[in-house]
């Protein structure tokens, strides 16, 4: 069982492992970020996208790919005028932070929200949604809640999020071989399969 976090898209890794192991089912189970490192120790994954930084006692971890950090507002906010955002042009914004921010980004000089922080980004961003502030988050995850009342700009001096793969030393199997090998970009014909 392969666990991935909200954004991952592991669809293209799927299609190769179902041409490469057609009678071995790859069921995908979504994870929290939160609580991607209790998921791999919990013995159910067998690997799993996960979002950097993780607590790497005991995991094989491959970092796979940076994602770009965008500012999510309203459709007609004066931020989407820009192609692109600086932090510092955050300055005065009321910068909506949900429970599941993986980012961190401290903007100085933003306005405290009055309210308390949403549960999940989908809730932050149907609050931004309604004109109440902005959100930063990955893209993939601006992609995953986008909506027709909300645009994103990428935030060019934000940090990157890291995707990568991870799983367990102890249970490496021939199984998670391959899929390591698939997402390496192996070949089948390739000595390491």
């Amino acid at each position: 069982m392969l666990g991935a976090i909200p954004g991952a898209t592991p669809g293209g890794w799927i299609d190769a492992w179902q041409e490469r192991m057609p009678r071995t089912e790859l069921q995908l189970r979504p994870i929290a970020v939160s609580t991607q490192r209790a998921d791999l120790a919990g013995g159910e994954l067998d690997a799993a996208l996960v979002r950097l930084p993780i607590d790497a006692d005991g995991l094989h971890i491959i970092p796979l790919y940076d994602e770009t950090p965008v500012v999510i507002a309203s459709a007609d906010s004066h931020l989407t005028a820009a192609e692109e955002l600086e932090i510092a042009d955050l300055s005065g914004e009321v910068v909506i932070v949900p429970k599941d921010d993986v980012l961190g980004v401290r903007v100085p000089g933003a306005v405290a929200a009055s309210f308390a922080p949403p549960e999940d980004t989908e809730q932050a961003v149907a609050t931004v949604a309604a004109g109440v502030g902005i959100v930063i988050v990955p893209m993939s995850l601006a992609r995953l809640h986008r909506r027709k009342d909300t645009e994103y700009r990428p935030l060019r001096d934000g940090p990157n999020s890291t995707v990568a793969l991870a799983w367990a030393v102890d249970r490496t199997t021939p199984e998670v071989d391959v899929f390591v090998g698939i997402v390496r970009g192996r070949t089948p014909n390739s000595s390491r399969g």
